[in-house]
């Protein structure tokens, strides 16, 4: 008897990588007290909702596996899971874009 080996995906490992590199980042930039803090935390968030938006975007694939192959308890949750990831990285696309508008220099 064989037992089946599960093996993790490159892409789950990069995107693991990825998500633990810019919430490090975010950290940092929150810690750091000069001017440049808010287009720190700007760039942060961005990279932040880029690699939750990859995320969910995986956990679609996965969900599309899942259901091919009949196992729709797995598909639920990886579709909660990857809805719940879409909308933080929404979130924090969102509070880049407002950190960078705080961010600019008032003309006037």
């Amino acid at each position: 008897m064989t037992a089946a080996r599960r093996s993790i995906s490159p892409g789950l490992v990069f995107l693991a990588v990825a998500l633990i590199g810019s919430v490090v980042f975010t950290v940092y930039a929150v810690t750091v007290r000069d001017a440049s803090q808010i287009p720190l935390l700007a760039a942060g968030s961005a990279v932040l909702g880029i690699v939750f938006i990859a995320l969910a975007i995986y956990a679609l694939r996965s969900i599309w596996k899942a259901g091919t192959a009949g196992r729709s308890g797995q598909a639920l949750v990886l579709g909660v899971g990857g809805g719940i990831a879409f909308i933080i990285g929404a979130g924090c696309l969102a509070g880049a874009i407002i950190l960078f508008l705080l961010s600019q220099t008032p003309t006037g």
